[in-house]
């Protein structure tokens, strides 16, 4: 999600340190030339003029401008009103950078009231090679087959997986499509295991830190409220959902299991109505395609630190927050 910040941050001469908290993040991902801190101690011996973050929180001890990116489009999985989902303000960030209009005019709200904090339109980073040529898919194909990638959250109670299991298993015996099937890391082990179990000529389950060549892969996808989803929209492509939180002109949403050939056949014939709605929506949650969202963000962030922020309001000390994270660092200096 990060890289293709890291890519443009190192081509313009500077240095890239990754830092990775938590049993949800897996080191093993990083490739030989990407270079980590291990422990807190270091990242802030190191003094770094940025920090970069996917997540939700960022510990105020850590120096350097806070910037977020965000790790997902808002689909409505939760509320997403006032200091809920995917627009809480959680007093840790001095810049938002922002994907498109949808969140943009609501981030920018929220800064003229907390007043902390700046907000800049710059498009999602981690998109960027999908707009750029690439080489080299490992998941194309050239059997003529249309490819139907299947992806779910692993929230359980919108998570389509298990509900789908014995329609998918059906129609990836079948063989009419070729399916690459991959969920979020967080999915439960039992359900991955299920799916696992359906790999075979017509059907591929991956395991990966990088999605985007799936994405630029298939032909439709299969889905529920994942926000994968509307990575996958980007490129115009139809998407398929069961149970969507967030039903709109956009998606080709059913509730019924067995509409789901059904479904998958209509949209593989691209209608019309169904496209025209997706570029219109896109254009409103994600109008760059240039693939320079990178460069835009490192922009925003120079701006930030050229100005500095002694125009901002000092954040809320938010003193159980900085506590949890202290002790979860392992962290108590002053």
């Amino acid at each position: 999600m990060l890289r293709p910040l890291q890519q443009v941050i190192k081509a313009r001469g500077d240095a890239v340190y990754w830092f990775l908290e938590g049993s949800e993040v897996d080191p093993k991902h990083l490739r030989g030339d990407e270079l980590c801190w291990q422990s807190v101690n270091q990242v802030i011996e190191w003094q770094p003029d940025a920090v970069f973050v996917p997540g939700n929180v960022v510990p105020s001890f850590i120096p350097g401008l806070k910037v977020a990116l965000f790790h997902g489009f808002d689909t409505g999985k939760r509320k997403s009103e006032g200091n809920k989902g995917h627009f809480a303000i959680r007093d840790c960030f001095d810049l938002y950078c922002t994907q498109g209009p949808s969140s943009t005019a609501r981030f920018q709200e929220l800064a003229q009231q907390h007043g902390h904090f700046e907000v800049k339109e710059t498009g999602w980073a981690a998109l960027d090679p999908l707009f750029q040529t690439q080489s080299g898919n490992p998941f194309d194909s050239t059997d003529g087959r249309k490819t139907i990638l299947m992806c779910s959250t692993f929230s359980k109670h919108i998570s389509c997986a298990r509900q789908l299991f014995d329609t998918v298993k059906r129609l990836t015996t079948s063989g009419e499509w070729r399916w690459l099937i991959q969920f979020h890391p967080k999915m439960d082990p039992e359900v991955v295991a299920m799916y696992r179990s359906l790999e075979s000529e017509h059907c591929q389950f991956i395991e990966t830190d990088n999605v985007l060549p799936l994405l630029t892969a298939a032909d439709a996808m299969l889905c529920d409220t994942s926000s994968i989803v509307l990575m996958f929209l980007m490129q115009h492509k139809p998407v398929v959902t069961f149970n969507n939180k967030m039903p709109g002109p956009h998606l080709y949403n059913i509730t019924d299991e067995s509409k789901v050939h059904q479904a998958l056949t209509h949209v593989l014939m691209q209608p019309p109505e169904l496209i025209n709605a997706i570029k219109q929506y896109t254009e409103h949650i994600h109008p760059y395609t240039d693939g320079h969202s990178s460069e835009r963000v490192l922009a925003a962030t120079d701006e930030l630190l050229a100005k500095g922020t002694s125009h901002l309001k000092a954040k809320p000390s938010n003193i159980v927050r900085h506590l949890k994270m202290r002790k979860k660092l392992a962290y108590w200096k002053l």
